[in-house]
């Protein structure tokens, strides 16, 4: 399938769907920093058991691009 064949419809209403990403993104507060250390915490525990292949890689350093 080629990107040819999805209706104009279709891709309008995936780029509206990513507007609302960047509108409206305060501070982070205290619990939600701590809930990210916590999170990076166990997905290191997570990295040492099954390390992270260079596909997983590039998926998390453009995670921490887009990450505010």
């Amino acid at each position: 399938m080629s990107i040819a064949h999805i209706k104009p419809a279709a891709i309008a209403f995936l780029i509206a769907g990513t507007i609302p990403l960047g509108i409206g993104c305060e501070a982070r507060g205290p619990a939600e920093r701590t809930g990210e250390k916590i999170d990076r915490g166990i997905q290191n525990v997570k990295d040492t058991i099954d390390p992270p292949g260079p596909i997983e890689k590039a998926g998390r350093a453009v995670d921490k691009v887009f990450d505010r």
